[in-house]
C-alpha cells in the first residue's frame, strides 16, 4: 500500500466544520487543557462550523463524576458553549464513552472481520526475547509477529489459556499529514508497528475509542496538544481501516498546540498552582480576562496588541496562525491582562462581581443590605482603576463596612506611623469637626485638610496624610483618602483618627 492510497484528508470549511473537546475527567481542570476547548471553540465560532463536547471516561479507576461537574463548571465560568455533546445532547448521543460500548463492540466486530484487527497473544517477555535473538532493539517493541499466525496457531495458544489483545494492521508504508501548525509531518514505515486496539478482556483502548467516537461524529479538524503528536500515525492507520468498512469517508485535519510552559521553561505541571483554572477564579481573574491571556499562549490578535474582547478574538481566530513553539504562562502578565478587562467593566457590573470575594471573606452577607449595597455603589469607582483581581476587594474594601471599634491595624501600617502622628490627627481631627454635615464632601474635606495640614503644620501630603490613611483603613494603601472619608461620613471618620490617636 503506498501513501497515495491512503483516504482523502477532509476539505471541509465554514459550517462543515466540526471539531471537539474530549478531556478525561481526572483532577480539577488545567489551563493547557482549557486552552485547548478554548482554540477548538474559537475556531467553531469563527467558522460558523460546531463545537462538540465528549467525555473520555472510560477509565474508572481516575475518573471521577467530581471532575466531570468541574469541566462543566470551568467551561460554563468562561462562556464556552457547545452545540452538541453531554448536557447539551445531539445526534451522537451517547456523549461518554462509558455510555458506548455497544458501538465499540459492533465497530470492533467490522474490523474483525475484514481483516483489519487480528488477534495477538505474544507477551512482552517473548516480544523482547525475539527481539534479542533477531538483533532488534528492545524499544522497537512488538514485531508484528502475530499477523502471520495459522489459525492452528491461534488455536494452540487459546489452549494454553492465553486470551489474545486486538492489534491493528497498519499500513506499511511512509504515514504523512500536513498538521495546520506544524506544516507537513512525515512518520517513515517501520516507525511504529501493528497496536493494540482492545485488551485482552475486550476493553477497547484510549487509541481505538476517540478516533473511532471522531469518525461516527463527523469530526473534520482535530486540534490537540502537542504531547499527542506521536500518536498521529496511528489514527491515521485506524481511520484508514474505519473508511474501509465504511466507517467515514476521510482523515481529519490535525493541528498540535503549543506546550504551555511554567517556570524554568518546563512543562506546566498539574501540581502547579498556575495549572489550575479555579485557583486563578478563587484568586479573582474574570472570565473575559482569562480567556484573554490563555487565547495569548500560543496565538495573538496582532504582533502589538495584548488586550482584546472575546468577540474580536472570535472575529480573527484561525488555527493556521497558532504559534507551534511553547508558550510561557506569564502570571505577572496574566493578572495585569485581567486588571485591564476589571477596567473596562461597566462599574455597576465590576461592583457585582466583587460581591462573592467580600462574601467569602466575611465582609458581606447575601442579601446586601440597602446600606451596604449603597457603600458598594459609592466604593467601586474608587477602587476599579486600582484592582488587577477581584480577590483584592476584601482588602481595598472591607474597611468601609466596618466600625471604628472592629478596624485592625495592618502591622506593616502601623510601621510607617511617624514620631508626630498624635500631632497631625489631632489637627486633622480638628479641621474635621469644623467641617458642618452637609458640607462633608470629598472636595471640602480635602481643601481643609491642607491648611491644617500641609499649611499649617508645614508637612509634605505624604507625612501628613499618611498616618489618616492608617488610622481609616488600618492599611498603608487604601482608596482615595478624602473620598473615602465621604463614605464614611463625619462621625465615622473622625472617631477612627481619635482612636488611633489612644492607642498610639
Amino acid at each position: 500500500m503506498s501513501t497515495s492510497e491512503l483516504p482523502p484528508f477532509s476539505t471541509a470549511t465554514g459550517t462543515d466544520v466540526r471539531v471537539r473537546f474530549c478531556p478525561s475527567p481526572t483532577g480539577t481542570p488545567h489551563v493547557g487543557l482549557i486552552r485547548t476547548a478554548l482554540f477548538n471553540w474559537a475556531y467553531a465560532r469563527h467558522t460558523g462550523g460546531k463545537l462538540i463536547f465528549r467525555i473520555e471516561d472510560t477509565d474508572a479507576a481516575r475518573d471521577s463524576e467530581e471532575s466531570y461537574e468541574q469541566l462543566l463548571d470551568a467551561l460554563t465560568w468562561l462562556r464556552i458553549d457547545w452545540d452538541e455533546g453531554v448536557v447539551t445532547g445531539g445526534p451522537h448521543a451517547p456523549y461518554r464513552q462509558s455510555q458506548r460500548t455497544s458501538i465499540y463492540e459492533e465497530i470492533i466486530e467490522k474490523l474483525k472481520a475484514s481483516g483489519h484487527l487480528y488477534e495477538s497473544f505474544s507477551t512482552a517477555e517473548e516480544i523482547d526475547a525475539r527481539n534479542e535473538a533477531n538483533g532488534r532493539a528492545k524499544q522497537l517493541g512488538y514485531d508484528n509477529f502475530d499477523r502471520t499466525l495459522t489459525e492452528a496457531d491461534r488455536e494452540a495458544f487459546r489452549a494454553e489459556g492465553r486470551a489474545p489483545a486486538l492489534r491493528l494492521r497498519v499500513p506499511d508504508t511512509d504515514l504523512s499529514f500536513d498538521d495546520l501548525v506544524r506544516g507537513e509531518i512525515t512518520f517513515p514505515a517501520g516507525s511504529f508497528v501493528d497496536f493494540v486496539v482492545v485488551r485482552p478482556n475486550g476493553a477497547p483502548l484510549y487509541t481505538f475509542v476517540n478516533p473511532v467516537d471522531d469518525a461516527l461524529m463527523g469530526i473534520t479538524h482535530v486540534l490537540r496538544g502537542e504531547d499527542l503528536l506521536s500518536s498521529t500515525p496511528r489514527q491515521i492507520a485506524l481511520y484508514d481501516a474505519l473508511v474501509d468498512i465504511g466507517v467515514t469517508t476521510f482523515i481529519p485535519r490535525f493541528g498540535h498546540l503549543p506546550y504551555v510552559m511554567g517556570e524554568g521553561n518546563k512543562k506546566l505541571s498539574k501540581r502547579d498552582p498556575e495549572a489550575n483554572l479555579f485557583h486563578h477564579r478563587d484568586r479573582g481573574f474574570i472570565p473575559e480576562g482569562l480567556i484573554n491571556y490563555l487565547a495569548l499562549l500560543g496565538w495573538s490578535l496582532t504582533h502589538d496588541r495584548d488586550v482584546f474582547s472575546i468577540e474580536e478574538m472570535v472575529a480573527a481566530f484561525d488555527v493556521v496562525d497558532v504559534n507551534p513553539n511553547p508558550a510561557r504562562f506569564d502570571l505577572k502578565k496574566a493578572e495585569s491582562i485581567n486588571g485591564d478587562h476589571i477596567r473596562l467593566l461597566a462599574v455597576d457590573d465590576f461592583a457585582a462581581r466583587t460581591v462573592p470575594y467580600l462574601v467569602g471573606a466575611g465582609i458581606l452577607t447575601e442579601p446586601l443590605k440597602d446600606a451596604q449595597a449603597t457603600v458598594l455603589a459609592k466604593a467601586a469607582p474608587l477602587v476599579q482603576e486600582r484592582m488587577a483581581l477581584l480577590g483584592e476587594a476584601p482588602a481595598m474594601l472591607g474597611f468601609l463596612f466596618q466600625q471604628a471599634a472592629d478596624l485592625e491595624y495592618q502591622p506593616d501600617a502601623l510601621a510607617t506611623l511617624p514620631e508626630n502622628t498624635g500631632v497631625i490627627l489631632a489637627a486633622a481631627v480638628g479641621a474635621l469637626e469644623l467641617i458642618p454635615l452637609e458640607e462633608f464632601t470629598h472636595d471640602r474635606i480635602k481643601d481643609d485638610l491642607a491648611i491644617a495640614l500641609i499649611e499649617g503644620l508645614g508637612l509634605k501630603p505624604r507625612i501628613a496624610y499618611g498616618p489618616l490613611r492608617v488610622a481609616l483603613s488600618g492599611r498603608k494603601i487604601s482608596p482615595p483618602l478624602f473620598e473615602s472619608m465621604q463614605i464614611l461620613g463625619k462621625h465615622e471618620s473622625i472617631a477612627r483618627l481619635v482612636r488611633l490617636s489612644r492607642e498610639r
